[in-house]
């Protein structure tokens, strides 16, 4: 071959490499988080063969399968607060989490069986859909739906917000306390009914979202680029300043024995191999953001900053005390390696719940004992406490249906108090959350 015509292969090449820049770009891969375990849930990867144990805060990808059992419940959280909840044998693929080139999130969520809870954000520069059978969802604004889906029919309900469907049969808007519903017997014939039929499972996807309501932050994006997780850190800890390192921020029930690698899993993604997922309720932003560093007389804190990490393989950690080993993920094998270095730290036994010092919160039900750092501040004395649990208050809201439509309220949020943002005694806590970031 001439070199001139070698040349023009090369220039053919990168031309055809720089055209197809846009296209690799927009299929870039997210995560977004496994936010809430309880009972059996298992996922299914893209890559890998059959379901496993889902772990609470493991990261979900696309192309994932989650399916909920019999006394199964899950949450996934998106970047904006978003949250996808799945009732007791229920099933979801996510076959699309990706990146536009403009920056923009694309999600979308096909919902196969159960009943399926959708509080959708409504950010700008979102594609978020939402599919089921042969039909289509594609949120725009701010809503919140359940829908209930069987191998016959399925229904759409909405308790806020406006949305369209399209299907086989064409499009059908539903707007607040409507519920429309699809025959798949009969080319996908739809309905729609005003009012809704109250399901087993509405009040437990209430006391979810009023627990985000409650202790999301405004101001999240001063320690945190995405808005997931951001809850479950005011609820489970304190933010507060350190002499020299500014803010930090720590879990309740941590003294200076404690530290954030105790209990997790090194959970083997085909994609990226081994990463941590960390057993705490509150343990996604800190494992994927940050810097864990060991304060002298205080233990380890947690400090905002640096760049997002996807999966978390390595732990940054500083300062670390003499005896601290650095975690280390395993060198080979696909299969998840729990880790447990410590005893079982709380205890539950019917409305009561022990939680012992060092526990840093694990197993304490979210938004279920109240002050936490009240009772936190007693365990560092007691070297435990027993708490009453009592299931998050769900504010009386109207019931679905035509009279209460024609109230025309104005409001379709619950307002709730913000919670409380105690810092150790020797330093100032910053304001108090206050709102979710919608």
């Amino acid at each position: 071959m001439s070199s001139t015509s070698f040349q023009r292969v090369v220039v053919a090449t990168l031309f055809s490499l720089l055209a197809s820049l846009p296209a690799f770009s927009d299929s870039q891969v997210r995560i977004v988080r496994l936010s809430y375990v309880e009972g059996s849930v298992q996922i299914a990867r893209a890559s890998a063969s059959g379901f496993d144990k889902a772990l609470l805060n493991l990261p979900v990808a696309q192309g994932a399968t989650l399916r909920s059992g019999t006394d199964g419940r899950a949450e996934v959280e998106f970047e904006d607060g978003t949250t996808i909840r799945l009732a007791p044998n229920s099933k979801a693929e996510f076959p699309q989490l990706s990146l536009r080139d403009s920056g923009g999130r694309v999600s979308a969520v096909q919902v196969k069986l159960g009943t399926v809870y959708v509080d959708y954000a409504g950010e700008k520069n979102e594609e978020f859909t939402i599919l089921f059978s042969h039909e289509k969802l594609a949120l725009t604004r701010s809503a919140h739906l359940r829908i209930g889906i069987s191998d016959s029919d399925a229904t759409v309900a909405v308790f806020k917000g406006e949305i369209q469907i399209e299907g086989p049969s064409g499009t059908v808007e539903v707007g607040k306390g409507r519920t429309a519903s699809f025959d798949f017997l009969n080319n996908d014939r739809q309905s729609l009914a005003k009012g809704i039929d109250e399901d087993s499972y509405d009040t437990w996807d209430k006391q979810q979202d009023q627990y985000h309501l409650r202790y999301a932050s405004n101001s999240y994006s001063n320690y945190s680029p995405y808005a997931y997780g951001v809850s479950d850190l005011n609820y489970y800890g304190n933010f507060f300043n350190a002499p020299g390192y500014g803010m930090m921020w720590q879990p309740y029930f941590a003294g200076v024995g404690w530290d954030p690698f105790m209990d997790g899993a090194w959970a083997f993604n085909p994609g990226w191999g081994y990463g941590w997922v960390s057993a705490y309720p509150w343990g996604w932003t800190p494992y994927h953001y940050g810097t864990w560093i060991f304060l002298p007389g205080q233990g380890w804190a947690w400090q905002p900053g640096g760049v997002w990490t996807t999966w978390y393989a390595q732990p940054r950690v500083t300062n670390a005390p003499k005896n601290f080993s650095l975690p280390q993920a395993p060198m080979r094998g696909g299969t998840t390696v729990v880790v447990n270095r410590g005893p079982v730290l709380t205890n539950h036994s019917g409305s009561k719940l022990v939680i012992r010092n060092n526990s840093a919160g694990l197993g304490v039900p979210r938004g279920e004992v109240n002050n936490l750092a009240r009772v936190s501040r007693q365990a560092q004395v007691r070297g435990a406490v027993t708490e009453r649990v009592h299931a998050a208050p769900v504010t009386q809201m109207p019931s679905w249906g035509p009279q209460s439509e024609a109230r025309g309220s104005s409001s379709s949020r619950i307002s709730a108090p913000a919670p409380r943002v105690s810092a150790p005694p020797s330093h100032s806590a910053p304001p108090p959350a206050s709102g979710r970031p919608r």
